[in-house]
């Protein structure tokens, strides 16, 4: 799968190569196929114009996703785009303490669920997520998967 890395946030440094062996992985993991994948690494301002434009919120969030083709379509299936927001992270950080690395890591993989269907509104569709972030999580340690600096 061709996954495109763009950094547009210098805030902390983010290995490409990483992201892109993550985004392979999950792919792999989850037994999807798809062609592309766009993972943007943005700032606040940035997150914060996308999450008022496409969701009326002018708040900061850690991700955005927009998806686009369905696993099960024909031809050459873009997974779609996501929007992470590494600031975010280093203010929860911060406040909560952690491995900023873990948890830029965490965004992309909440961004890549979105991507394949999950959601998180309603609190049966929040567990559900959750409990896979953790699974996959879990995958992601014992391979060493992490995103990098």
């Amino acid at each position: 799968m061709e996954v495109h890395v763009n950094l547009d946030s210098s805030l902390i440094p983010i290995n490409p190569g990483s992201v892109q062996a993550l985004a392979n992985d999950f792919i792999s993991f989850h037994n999807l196929s798809f062609d592309e994948v766009s993972i943007c690494f943005v700032d606040t301002k940035t997150i914060c114009t996308l999450h008022d434009q496409f969701f009326d919120d002018p708040s900061t969030t850690d991700c955005i996703s927009f998806p686009m083709d369905d696993a099960e379509d024909e031809g050459y299936k873009v997974m779609g785009e996501i929007f992470v927001c590494p600031e975010t992270a280093v203010n929860y950080i911060q406040q909560q303490k952690g491995d900023l690395y873990e948890e830029v890591t965490l965004y992309v993989v909440h961004g890549l669920l979105h991507l394949i269907g999950f959601d998180d509104i309603e609190d049966t569709d929040r567990e559900k997520m959750r409990a896979e972030e953790v699974r996959y999580l879990k995958h992601v340690d014992t391979e060493n998967l992490w995103i990098l600096s």
